[in-house]
């Protein structure tokens, strides 16, 4: 063996897989699926009958979960697709600062301040709107494949 010491970057996610596979025939609507390497929700799912020589073929339409966009792919159903492990969070906000960014207070008492406000204008206005007014607000974040963004909104009631 050798002398000389190992040194490894520490990741955060202990190097788990962001993605795990699945038979594309398995996967059903309101599901997850990776399409151009995006994690998207399944909107539609329809599965043609086999030719002569040839496999069942699915054909998923989905929407990215972070962009909002239509993608769409024809798998054949007995082959594996990539499915991303998607986690919810829930984290009391404490503070917008001027420059986007949103501080975030987690369970075990430590602030989160990596995260910009979200792109949607509906919530980015109900989350502006309730903190200026004052009131305690839980968002709930959304990550997947290294990404995260805010998707939703609770008031826990005023201060």
């Amino acid at each position: 063996m050798s002398d000389e010491e190992q040194h490894f970057e520490s990741k955060a996610d202990a190097g788990a897989s962001k993605t795990y596979p699945q038979q594309a025939g398995t996967i059903r609507k309101n599901g997850y699926i990776v399409i151009k390497n995006r994690p998207c929700k399944v909107v539609e799912v329809s599965t043609s009958k086999t030719g002569k020589h040839g496999h069942a073929k699915c054909h998923f339409v989905a929407i990215d979960i972070f962009n909002g966009k239509k993608l769409e792919d024809i798998v054949p159903s007995s082959h594996n697709c990539d499915v991303p492990h998607v986690n919810r969070t829930d984290y009391q906000l404490i503070d917008i600062s001027e420059d986007g960014f949103v501080s975030l207070l987690t369970e075990n008492g430590n602030t989160k301040d990596d995260l910009r406000l979200p792109t949607d204008d509906s919530l980015l206005s109900q989350i502006k709107d309730g903190f200026g007014e004052g009131k305690d607000l839980v968002v709930t974040v959304m990550s997947s494949m290294g990404e995260e963004q805010i998707c939703a909104l609770k008031d826990i009631g005023p201060k």
